[in-house]
């Protein structure tokens, strides 16, 4: 079935009808991605370090939210995508050693949903059980002292890799992860509802039940030492 409407100039296809729209909201406003990525773009906006680099964080999602206002770097195992502007994209694979070059290169990292995947093969990297520290230790490595870090993975209990599609980890084991070289800063999390709690106290109860989640994401802001 078709016509013409509007004087003849718009030829009307009935072939992708839409029925249920008119019932939703004007969008999606929860979810893991969709708060990381507006919280922490917001610190960097407020925060104004001199260079900032990303490492395996979602590009249409966090890094085009920096490049509204900024430059910044990202770095990712996979292969880059066409050069948009203010952002440069640098291929590596984050898990095998860095050369000093890279040692102190920035002030202010992130590293947001991304650090879970590390060695479980799923974006074409090597097969790692401790995937997740060599790229910690790395993170650590390009950071300049008094440097920020911005941190997020999914957290739950159990812990667990979920093979191969990411880790969840308990919060303690992050805290452990970064305890010697890194002091927290701030900490905020969403939980299994999609919705952000920022700036919340890590008293000894929310670390062991890891804040009621099962698939929550933990948000962490590190200063290095």
């Amino acid at each position: 079935m078709q016509g013409y409407w509007g004087g003849g100039k718009f030829k009307i296809r009935f072939a992708v009808p839409i029925l249920d729209e008119k019932f939703t909201e004007s969008g999606t406003a929860s979810g893991h991605y969709f708060h990381q990525d507006l919280l922490v773009a917001r610190k960097i906006f407020q925060r104004e370090p001199v260079k900032h680099v990303d490492i395996g964080s979602r590009v249409d999602g966090f890094a085009a939210h920096v490049a509204t206002f900024r430059n910044i770097e990202v770095l990712d195992i996979r292969t880059p995508p066409t050069q948009v502007t203010n952002i440069i994209f640098k291929q590596c694979d984050f898990m095998a050693p860095i050369g000093k070059e890279w040692y102190e290169y920035s002030d202010s990292i992130s590293c947001l949903h991304a650090l879970e995947h590390f060695g479980l093969g799923r974006y074409g990297d090597p097969i790692d059980i401790n995937g997740h520290l060599h790229g910690f230790n790395n993170l650590d490595k390009i950071l300049q002292s008094g440097g920020i870090l911005y941190f997020s993975v999914p957290i739950g209990s159990p812990q667990r890799i979920d093979f191969n599609g990411q880790r969840v980890f308990a919060i303690n084991t992050i805290l452990e992860m970064a305890k010697d070289n890194f002091e927290l800063m701030e900490f905020s999390y969403v939980d299994d509802k999609g919705d952000l709690h920022e700036n919340v106290t890590l008293d000894s109860p929310s670390i062991t039940n890891n804040c009621d989640c099962y698939y929550g994401c933990g948000i962490f802001e590190f200063k290095k030492d």
